[in-house]
């Protein structure tokens, strides 16, 4: 691989700045990356990591600032024209049409042609080669993209990247939601990728992943470059340091605790397609937390928790009270509070304020005769966004235009706003930089200890033993296994949700 500092560079951007309206978003910008080199661009969310890569992508255009593609100027009109050029990227937000088939996502804007018919024969074998390169030649391609789960969207939507064979693939958070065995895969086909001379941008607050996968860095503090190099002489410290501006100690908190009353509790509860059988109990002041494969049922079982999916048999008892069956309004009236996995479809209303959204489960609380009291909703939500460091114009901005971590914390501050007693969490933090990763941890173990319990569902191992005082595996279906935290390890976990045990 060709070293940047060469004159074989295949990406070069310089002094790039980009506002909107009186938000200054990126303040200076440059890097530079060499075909078939790895580059991992990292940062705290709303560093200008996002705003970068739509300006590179053709979804923006920066105000100042220079790039040039394979050493002759580099201006996209829009990100059709950046996919002709060479430049495609894989957006953390999926932008699928779910309506469509696999097979149509894929090969959307891109279909094979023959005397100006689309040639379904060669289409196909495309969009097939494009899923093999990633190891899921057995996807459906003819099954609408809405009914696959998120970890199967993303890989359609890899797949929709690779088709045009990219001289620039740019990846942000590609594995957020993959299992370890597809993130594997994902990481084989980049490294396939990279031998065949393709430059890829990896974009991931999971920094093992960064330091694994990628040759080179550059690190984005408030829209500055503020760091970069051989990822090889890196420290994860190091990259702590650089991105956060301090040193984050203690990753996961143990506050004092001490178990209570059963707060939850589900007796054999089933859900089809996925949950078969589910028993648990979580106490007051206990972090219970749920591993697994995805598509085990671990969000099928938070769901039917809270009244999303129905139970077919078992039942689900709040406060020692079996309650079926039951609706999210009434597990909302018993102090049951739910963070969805996918808040872009169903956690947020994105194109309304972060007052509306943070204040949504309890809107009667801020009015009278079915009028809502805007300035006591505004004054709420400028606590929780004071409370949990949220980057943002002010309460009345649509959340749809913040960071995808900021936006995390609005959906949580919407159940502490509540206020919950019980906490179902799927997947609190994906796409969450690790400073604001720490500041949720805090924030979950202060639950427990003023006598909330919390389940959380997590696909990161490591996640889980930090945080949790109990860990449950789900294995096709069933809660296989449920042990005391320190009785796991990786290993265990990981053999339990295989079935290799």
């Amino acid at each position: 691989m060709t070293k940047p500092g060469s004159t074989d560079i295949r990406l070069r951007l310089a002094g790039i700045r980009k506002s909107f309206g009186a938000t200054r978003a990126l303040g200076n910008v440059s890097l530079a990356i060499a075909p078939g080199e790895v580059h991992a661009l990292i940062g705290e969310n709303g560093a200008g990591k996002s705003t970068l890569m739509k300006i590179l992508s053709g979804a923006h255009a920066a105000d100042a600032g220079t790039m040039e593609l394979g050493g002759t100027p580099y201006l996209p009109e829009n990100p059709h024209d950046a996919r002709l050029k060479g430049v495609a990227m894989i957006y953390q937000e999926l932008n699928l049409a779910l309506h469509l088939s696999a097979q149509e996502n894929i090969l959307l804007g891109a279909e094979s042609a023959r005397l100006g018919w689309v040639d379904r024969r060669a289409s196909r074998a495309r969009a097939r080669a494009a899923l093999e390169q990633l190891g899921h030649a057995s996807l459906d391609l003819d099954r609408r993209a809405g009914e696959f789960s998120i970890a199967e969207q993303q890989i359609i939507e890899i797949a929709r990247a690779l088709l045009i064979q990219p001289q620039v693939l740019i990846m942000d958070e590609p594995t957020s939601s993959l299992t370890r065995a597809d993130t594997e895969k994902l990481f084989a086909t980049i490294g396939r990728l990279r031998s065949a001379g393709v430059s890829v941008i990896y974009i991931s607050h999971f920094l093992e992943e960064c330091r694994r996968i990628a040759d080179r860095y550059t690190v984005l503090k408030d829209g500055e470059t503020v760091g970069g190099g051989e990822m090889k002489e890196a420290s994860l410290d190091h990259l702590v340091t650089l991105m956060t501006g301090r040193e984050v100690k203690d990753l996961y908190p143990r506050t004092p605790r001490a178990p209570g009353r059963v707060l939850l509790e589900a007796k054999a509860a089933a859900s089809a397609p996925r949950l078969r059988q589910a028993t648990l109990q979580v106490r007051a002041g206990e972090i219970f937390g749920l591993a697994g494969l995805i598509g085990a049922g671990r969000t099928d079982l938070l769901r039917a928790l809270f009244g999303l999916d129905a139970l077919d048999a078992g039942e689900v008892c709040i406060l020692d009270a079996a309650s079926h069956p039951a609706r999210p309004r009434d597990r909302w009236a018993q102090g049951v509070g739910f963070l969805s996995e996918n808040r872009k479809e169903e956690g947020l209303m994105l194109n309304q304020s972060i007052a509306d959204n943070l204040t949504l489960a309890k809107l009667g609380a801020y009015g009278r005769f079915g009028w809502v009291h805007g300035a006591r909703q505004r004054a709420a939500a400028r606590r929780w966004i004071g409370e949990l460091r949220v980057k943002c114009r002010d309460a009345a901005q649509p959340i749809g235009q913040l960071s995808g971590g900021n936006q995390q914390k609005v959906a949580l501050a919407r159940l502490l706003e509540h206020p919950a007693r019980i906490f179902l969490l799927d997947e609190p933090t994906r796409g969450i930089d690790v400073g604001s990763k720490a500041q949720i941890y805090q924030l979950v173990s202060e639950l427990a200890a003023a006598g909330k319990a919390v389940v959380v569902v997590s696909s990161y191992l490591p996640e889980l033993l930090g945080l949790c005082d109990t860990i449950g595996v789900m294995c096709r279906g069933e809660l296989a296994a449920t042990r005391p935290r320190a009785e796991w390890d990786e290993a265990s976990l990981l053999r339990v949700a295989t079935g290799s045990v």
